[in-house]
């Protein structure tokens, strides 16, 4: 069965549908570039989390940082996560998304253990605030190139898929 195709008409539905896809990874690359309150909120709440835990706390009173900093993370990432206009089915994450996340666990991971060793070989004085400083620095220098990285898949996985369908 073959179905007779107007190419003018395909080509009209092919831009009808292709500049509202623009649109919206417009948005998303300007979402994930121009905003940068979440980095730096994480990469604060991080640093105080790290100077507090630096300290002489007994065990009770470390669970409860430790309960506050995931509490806050946890609420930083639902508001940021419900202020996101933009929800694309399918390719709101992509394996850069997730190549990032686990990456800046790493990056985040190795720096805090580093530091903390090399403060304590050093034995400098207030030691949990340089590693402190040290650990949210490197994270904010990782955390901005990587999402941009990362959200920049999108747009270029969109217009495959996109090539793919007028191959046929």
């Amino acid at each position: 069965m073959s179905t007779p195709v107007d190419a003018e008409q395909a080509w009209q539905d092919l831009q009808r549908i292709r500049v509202p896809q623009e649109r919206v990874y417009d948005e998303v690359e300007r979402c994930a570039e121009g905003d940068s309150r979440a980095t730096y909120t994480t990469a604060g709440i991080m640093w105080v989390f790290l100077a507090v835990s630096g300290l002489d706390l007994s065990w009770w009173a470390f669970g409860l940082v430790l309960t506050a900093y995931v509490a806050l993370l946890g609420s930083l990432a639902v508001v940021y996560n419900r202020r996101t206009r933009v929800r694309l089915h399918r390719s709101r994450h992509s394996w850069r998304s997730f190549a990032t996340f686990f990456a800046g666990m790493a990056v985040t991971a190795v720096t805090i253990v580093v530091s903390g060793r090399l403060v304590d070989w050093l034995a400098l004085p207030f030691g949990s605030l340089v590693q402190a400083t040290v650990s949210a620095g490197a994270f904010v220098l990782f955390v901005g190139p990587a999402n941009r990285w990362a959200v920049g898949s999108l747009r270029d996985r969109g217009t495959r898929t996109l090539r793919k369908g007028t191959d046929r």
